[in-house]
């Protein structure tokens, strides 16, 4: 019998189908419900239980209005939201390197059950894995004003339930066989840039040891930025921006609230950055668990103590325009306006125009210039300032150009997250993989996992760290046996010289 005992009760898992040899257990709480009283408010304990819990199926996924393939939609009512998910040897010698995912999603949409992020491949490799939902979009990200009466709702409740979650494993992972001083944070974009967060609280300090962060988001606002995105969700919810009136808002409507802001950006091109692609949630630097973006808090030092691996792909952003959520920039008018809206110098516009294979269409122009502004250039600084601060850093890239079929396929934004997982076979991801994969492709993602886990593991990942000067020359790059090796940082120079804004959401 698969029943493991918790501080909070016993619970029931299974086995995973893929593998008999691995145990799942699904949607064990790691907090309570996080509405009513608890609503806008920091994660609470949950609740203990009497007997055994069935932990056989996903919890239910934090308000939203995404439906993705192979994962469960929103459906309200559903309010034990912050749960995680277990996949562990169901024979393991105990003490095992534990690795711990945070989903991306724009912090709007997505969730631990997308078919991306089952466990089982990595927990076949020696590793314990837990992944977790947590609070999205308003719930989770959405600025509410204090009004003096009783404590402050905080900014980052997501990240404080990512906190609360990493709090969990220290005090039940051992009966997972996990070790609790052997922990790997890891995300994938907004994921990523939550652990790139979660690096530089002292709150978070000392609850993981390593840290895997694939394509962070360059995206953070400011406490006056957000209050002005509350503003704008509580006129389109019909409801004063008001800590009570807020509250009255039940979270649907302020999911659809929220849907019709994004969506005004969108279609207003003279709405600036948000126009682009409008993801108006993010990490609050509030100063009382962010300091500052990332990037400047790793910079100053912070979590150095912390190993780490970074990978982007390198067409991050070609994902963004084939999903239809990023505008279409066509002329040389709107790129242009795209430049000057995000403050890049003409010079950097026409560099990329003669770099990359041409004669290049504006679209692609557009697309590496804010696929490297949104992911790979602040990626790759991140990893550099993690470095030059004393961290113990690797580096990499994503450039599998080749599909299953021997045709063309993008190294787009998730496309590097099923080979890392080891799953490759679940047709739900094969658009982001551009077709079944192909005996090539089982071979990379085996060398990923294996990467991941040797990281998980030991801190070394096959391949050498960056020095203390932040050189890149030891940069591993994954592709398929046999790819045709490219240049993979032919434009860092140019970011080097125009500088990099760094954007709030």
């Amino acid at each position: 019998m698969d029943v493991f005992t918790t501080r909070a009760g016993r619970v029931r898992g299974r086995r995973s189908e893929r593998d008999p040899g691995i145990v799942t257990v699904r949607g064990l709480p790691y907090a309570a419900p996080p509405f009513g009283a608890d609503r806008f408010r920091e994660p609470r304990p949950a609740q203990p239980w009497d007997g055994v819990r069935e932990c056989t199926a996903y919890g239910p996924v934090a308000p939203q209005s995404a439906e993705l393939p192979g994962s469960p939609a929103w459906s309200p009512g559903g309010e034990d939201i912050l749960t995680l998910n277990i996949w562990s040897p169901a024979h393991g010698p105990g003490g095992l390197p534990v690795l711990v995912w945070i989903h991306g999603g724009a912090y709007v949409f997505g969730s631990s059950a997308q078919p991306d992020f089952d466990g089982t491949a990595l927990a076949a490799r020696g590793l314990v894995v837990v992944t977790l939902n947590y609070r999205l979009g308003f719930e989770g990200f959405g600025h509410v004003p204090a009004d003096g009466v009783g404590p402050a709702c905080p900014d980052n409740r997501g990240l404080l339930d990512q906190i609360a979650a990493l709090e969990w494993v220290p005090d039940d992972i051992a009966a997972f066989g996990g070790s609790p001083g052997r922990v790997t944070l890891a995300g994938q974009s907004s994921g990523a840039t939550s652990v790139a967060c979660l690096m530089a609280a002292d709150r978070a300090r000392g609850l993981f040891h390593r840290a895997i962060v694939h394509s962070a988001v360059n995206a953070c606002a400011t406490v006056g930025q957000a209050a002005r995105t509350t503003a704008e969700v509580a006129a389109a919810a019909g409801v004063p921006a008001t800590r009570a009136g807020l509250l009255a808002a039940p979270p649907q409507t302020l999911v659809t609230a929220s849907d019709q802001v994004a969506d005004r950006y969108r279609q207003d091109p003279r709405s600036g950055q948000r126009h682009y692609d409008p993801a108006i949630y993010g990490p609050v630097a509030d100063g009382v668990l962010l300091p500052s973006d990332p990037l400047e808090a790793w910079a100053a030092g912070a979590g150095a103590e912390v190993e780490l691996l970074v990978c982007h792909t390198t067409e991050e952003y070609w994902l963004l325009d084939a999903v239809g959520s990023s505008a279409k920039v066509t002329t040389e008018q709107q790129l242009g306006s795209f430049a000057q809206d995000f403050g890049l110098p003409p010079q950097l516009v026409d560099a990329y125009r003669d770099r990359l294979p041409g004669p290049a269409p504006v679209l692609d122009v557009y697309l590496a210039l804010y696929g490297d502004l949104l992911f790979a250039e602040y990626s790759s600084r991140l990893a550099e300032a993690h470095a030059r601060s004393g961290g113990r850093t690797f580096l990499s890239r994503f450039d599998r150009r080749c599909g299953g079929d021997g045709g063309r396929v993008r190294a787009w934004h998730c496309a590097d997250i099923p080979f890392a997982f080891g799953n490759l076979h679940d047709e739900n991801l094969h658009f982001l993989i551009g077709g079944p994969p192909g005996p090539a492709d089982h071979e990379l993602s085996h060398r990923m996992t294996g990467a991941w886990a040797a990281f998980a593991a030991e801190g070394d990942p096959g391949w050498a760290p960056l020095d203390g000067g932040g050189d890149v020359t030891g940069v591993r790059v994954w592709r398929t046996a046999g790819e045709e090796a490219r240049e993979t940082g032919a434009f860092r120079d140019l970011w080097d010289a125009a500088g990099l804004p760094l954007p709030a959401p």
